[in-house]
Formats: structure tokens, sequence, C-alpha cells
């Protein structure tokens, strides 16, 4: 591999390095579905969403079936 291109790399794992969900979680949820589960429940399960400080649950499903995405709230 040339050096610029190596450098090239180095620079995009700076900007975007891998994380627990695509190191680890995907590749199980992956193996679920092989055997038999649904790899959208198992990746939920293993890695679920941070939930909007000062929504409730059901708030925040209700905003994301809409595409929303809201800001935290103050109190």
């Amino acid at each position: 591999m040339p050096q610029r291109e190596l450098q090239g790399w180095r620079e995009f794992f700076v900007l975007y390095p891998f994380d627990d969900r695509h190191r680890y979680h995907k590749p199980a949820a992956l193996i679920a579905a092989v055997v038999g589960g649904k790899f959208e429940e198992r990746i939920e399960f293993l890695s679920p969403r941070p939930q909007p400080v000062g929504y409730s649950e059901a708030d925040a499903r209700t905003l994301a079936a809409f595409g929303i995405k809201p800001e935290a709230r103050k109190h």
C-alpha cells in the first residue's frame, strides 16, 4: 500500500472510528438473525438508542415514528 493511501486511511479512521456497535453488536445481531432471530430486534437490544432527556419513552417513540429527532429539553 502506498504511503499516501495509508495516510488517507489513518485520517478516515480518526474521523470515523469503529465503535462497539460496528465492531461487536452488528456482527452479533447478524449471527442471531442467521440462527432464527430478527436482526432489527437484536441490534436494538444490544445497542439501544439513547432516550432524549425530558421525554418519556412513549414520547420518544412517537416522535421517532414521525422521523423527528428531538433535542433534549431543559428543565
